[in-house]
């Protein structure tokens, strides 16, 4: 059985604005599922095929090809639903990490029904490579150890990821600041995200 296109918030914005942070904290509400590309990537096992081919890609700050990044996407959404771990009738699914550019953008077009782009905007990218060279030392991650590394993701993101802001209709955009603390930055996201929740309640309900 086809299940309806599940309603969708892309999390969205620069390396290191949140979106990891803020997705993990949404997904621990009732009625969210937190799916993040990028813990995709890292639970593959790095000997196997695929997770030499991502490892190939990142560790040189660059996106993965379009088609593998869909396609495992794809694959891990529907065990998450054939396992009863994502609901598509009762949970919004919270997007992290993709699409990463217009073409996977038009790749999910099919899968997803986007309700909301929620874009984390710093205007200062200066913050946000701090913050990603000091998760490197917090959590481990060699992919955010280098400097060059980190700021030519910026360059990546500039070039390939900014344009999807303007793929969608304007009225599905809400832009948060990023910077401040944790807990501030929440309340910016939820005056976006709670509005979403409660107009898909009452279409769950119908």
């Amino acid at each position: 059985m086809k299940h309806p296109q599940p309603a969708a918030i892309l999390l969205f914005g620069a390396p290191g604005s949140g979106k990891g942070t803020q997705g993990v904290v949404l997904g621990d509400l009732p009625g969210f599922f937190h799916l993040s590309s990028g813990e995709i990537f890292r639970g593959l096992d790095p000997d196997s095929p695929d997770g030499q081919a991502v490892a190939e890609y990142t560790s040189g700050g660059n996106l993965v090809p379009d088609d593998f990044t869909v396609s495992l996407w794809r694959k891990q959404l529907a065990s998450l639903i054939a396992d009863g771990s994502f609901d598509p009738d009762r949970q919004i699914l919270l997007l992290d990490g993709i699409p990463r550019n217009t073409a996977q953008c038009e790749m999910i077009a099919d899968d997803v029904d986007v309700k909301l782009v929620l874009h984390l905007a710093g205007s200062d990218y200066e913050p946000l490579v701090q913050r990603i060279l000091d998760r490197a030392n917090q959590q481990g991650r060699p992919d955010d150890a280098d400097e060059s590394i980190v700021r030519h993701r910026f360059d990546v993101y500039q070039s390939e990821s900014a344009p999807v802001l303007d793929h969608y209709p304007d009225e599905l955009r809400g832009d948060v600041d990023p910077i401040g603390l944790p807990g501030q930055v929440l309340g910016r996201v939820l005056d976006h995200v709670l509005p979403v929740q409660q107009r898909f309640l009452g279409e769950a309900g119908e």
